[in-house]
């Protein structure tokens, strides 16, 4: 006769109706103090033995898993509808496309408690054939975002994606800055264009182009003001993005700029633009107080601001548009600042960077890389020691 196991180690028995036999653990109670029974079918009484020991050993450490079937595609799908309602639309609608693009068609259909750390591996690896460093960072962060959230539900006791080791993938596009000679020609070319304007403001304030997109008249002073004693010179405060609630992407890029010349010049000549659109759009026309405005007076579309700004780089010699986008007018920003001597401290300061790092390593395009300061002063020293000699 089968000793009667002990309390606490589960039930292991035949089904005649599933002709199974089964391994049957207690995981607790209900509201009304009835007992939670999770059971699992097997074949043979000995493979029904290990799974009732599996399943006893978890429960004892902590770590039992209910949902043996829950895939790596319920995890995922789980995660873009409720794991991201905090995030803005644009967010929601990327981490959707690039699940659907290369998650859920390699790894959907695949039991999440089965998955393993070689399989995440190879299957970054064959993304790395195609995909750039980045991309590849943002689809791992995707399944590895799912996975923690399914850890959190119970339904997986490790995240094996943050174990795996991420490749390199393919060289993304190189940012880039325009040198002197390419802002003035830029500069100069693009007057008779409606986004010269925006042009302007964009290379000589560094602003991001979602800040320009946000930026509103009230938050425009042309004119030099007397505060507390002191002359506040013309300048712009960059404090609201299109990003959500407003916010921009950092505490630190909250900062007002003072405006040089010459993107006085072109706000004012924009003021005027936007006063000849209200009067062409009249019953159209948006007061959104935007600075930059479609026709109507309504926000920007990002993908319009590409193709406009493309448009108006075909006037300028010596330029091919398809190779240049707006961002890249906030690197030659800091490239110009740069090649003048500027502190980098004093740019990242300017283009509302939280430190210097990212300024350094992104931004920073020198236009004369060699670092020349140590032999200049090294000449000055050596110099002087050789007239003490003679």
């Amino acid at each position: 006769m089968t000793p009667q196991r002990a309390h606490g180690d589960g039930s292991l028995y035949w089904n005649e109706e599933r002709q199974r036999w089964v391994a049957d653990v207690s995981v607790g109670y209900n509201g009304n103090g009835r007992r939670i029974h999770r059971r699992r079918f097997c074949r043979t009484k000995t493979e029904a033995k290990a799974v009732l020991r599996e399943m006893t050993r978890e429960l004892a450490e902590g770590t039992f898993v209910d949902d043996r079937g829950y895939t790596v595609g319920e995890a995922v799908e789980d995660w873009l509808t409720y794991g991201l309602v905090r995030k803005d639309q644009a967010t929601r609608d990327n981490c959707r496309h690039l699940s659907e693009k290369h998650i859920l068609p390699w790894l959907g259909a695949r039991k999440l408690r089965e998955l393993r750390t070689p399989e995440v591996e190879a299957w970054l690896a064959k993304l790395a054939e195609s995909l750039s460093t980045r991309t590849i960072q943002a689809v791992r962060s995707c399944l590895n975002r799912a996975v923690r959230r399914a850890m959190a539900q119970e339904r997986v006791r490790r995240n094996v994606v943050e174990l795996a080791e991420m490749p390199h993938g393919r060289p993304g596009r190189p940012s880039k800055s325009l040198t002197p000679e390419q802002v003035d020609a830029v500069l100069e070319g693009t007057k008779s264009d409606r986004l010269h304007n925006y042009i302007v403001l964009s290379i000589l304030t560094g602003a991001r182009t979602e800040e320009l997109r946000a930026l509103r008249w009230d938050h425009v002073h042309l004119d030099a003001q007397q505060v507390n004693g002191h002359v506040v010179p013309p300048h712009i405060a960059v404090w609201r993005s299109v990003r959500r609630k407003g916010e921009t992407k950092t505490p630190k890029s909250r900062r007002t700029i003072a405006l040089p010349a010459l993107c006085i010049e072109a706000l004012r000549r924009e003021r005027v633009q936007q006063a000849e659109d209200r009067l062409a759009a009249g019953s159209r026309w948006r007061d959104s107080g935007l600075v930059f405005a479609s026709e109507v007076g309504t926000e920007m579309h990002p993908a319009n601001v590409r193709r406009s700004f493309r448009r108006a780089l075909r006037l300028v010699d010596g330029i091919d548009p398809e190779e240049w986008t707006p961002r890249e007018l906030r690197h030659s920003f800091v490239s110009l600042l740069s090649d003048r001597g500027i502190p980098v401290e004093t740019i990242s300061m300017l283009v509302g960077h939280s430190g210097t790092t990212v300024t350094e390593l992104v931004y920073r395009h020198q236009i004369r890389p060699v670092i020349q300061t140590g032999a200049l002063v090294m000449d000055e020293v050596y110099k002087a020691s050789g007239d003490e000699l003679r």
